[in-house]
């Protein structure tokens, strides 16, 4: 990557795409070029096909997705596989027909088989079956993931995917209806704190073990990647240490100042039991993260109450 490429991020103002452009802007790369969805519907191969036409890009970075929570993964599946096979279809065949330099795939670690082996390492890859409620989402990524494969294996296309972990930090979505686990419960404790309430109800049994990792470390990793590595194996991107469902509510409670009572609705799904990846072949390439999930917490929870009225929720 030269310092002046023309770097497209699909995706730059949601969680992802906002990270990744804040670390290309402070390594010095000054050309990137952004489409809200009111600009640009990446669902519509005509517009992209259009927009790759005038911009000419050099560099894509694929961080557009629909994304959510167990909710909303179980409630619309249908609308997870389309619109995310569309988005990544038409981004990937403009990125082969126009010519792109490199194409960074952001994936997610749900890809995995539900029982797969822990730490997950990336030939885990369809060695077993999905998790049922993120399955829709899941299967929507290893096909982007796998259609970069083909892309590289056919016509040589310098097409790189990555897995990042669980992630959180600035620009999350804390719509409880769509929301993530960590944004969600950061609202929660803090809208229990504000109102005075006495608990807070929280899904499932607490057991689950999860990985979290900080936004800006996951854009950090994904520019070392741009400017490190080619190779057609996907990369998992994480920390390498997992804490509970409980354990991260605990965080978070502390975190935020909430002094009530924690109920856990045991009538709720817990999702995957574990999922931690293996950051093996990451730490072998050169990078490893800096911000540890207490610290991390604290930085999404002031960046939350500082944005708290524009903050994505209830659908806003």
């Amino acid at each position: 990557m030269n310092k002046s490429d023309k770097i497209y991020v699909a995706g730059h103002r949601g969680l992802v795409g906002s990270a990744i452009v804040r670390n290309l802007q402070s390594k010095g790369y000054c050309n990137i070029v952004g489409r809200t969805h009111k600009e640009l519907d990446l669902t519509n191969q005509a517009d992209v096909t259009r927009f790759f036409e005038e911009e000419q890009p050099d560099i894509v970075v694929l961080a557009a997705a629909k994304v959510g929570g167990i909710n909303a993964n179980k409630t619309k599946p249908a609308e997870f596989a389309y619109e995310n096979m569309q988005v990544q279809c038409n981004v990937i065949k403009c990125c082969h027909d126009f010519h792109v330099k490199k194409l960074l795939f952001l994936g997610s670690t749900c890809i995995y088989p539900r029982m797969a082996p822990q730490p997950i390492p990336e030939d885990a890859l369809l060695t077993g079956p999905l998790e049922e409620t993120n399955e829709a989402y899941a299967i929507a990524k290893i096909a982007g993931l796998e259609m970069c494969r083909f892309f590289r294996m056919q016509y040589g296309d310098d097409f790189i995917s990555c897995m990042p972990t669980n992630l959180y930090g600035p620009y999350d979505n804390f719509d409880l209806q769509d929301s993530h686990v960590l944004p969600a419960m950061i609202r929660k404790f803090h809208e229990a704190k504000v109102g005075g309430a006495e608990s807070v109800e929280l899904w499932g049994t607490g057991s689950p073990l999860r990985e979290f990792l900080y936004v800006d470390d996951m854009a950090d990793a994904c520019v070392f990647l741009l400017e490190n590595y080619s190779g057609e194996q996907h990369v998992n991107i994480g920390t390498g240490k997992e804490v509970s469902i409980k354990g991260l509510a605990e965080i978070v409670c502390s975190t935020v100042g909430f002094e009530g009572k924690i109920i856990w609705n045991h009538d709720m799904p817990d999702g995957t039991p574990r999922k931690l990846t293996s950051v093996d072949k990451l730490h072998a390439i050169g990078w490893q993260h800096k911000v540890e999930l207490e610290e991390g917490v604290k930085l999404a929870y002031e960046w939350f109450k500082e944005n708290i009225d524009t903050a994505r929720m209830n659908g806003r």
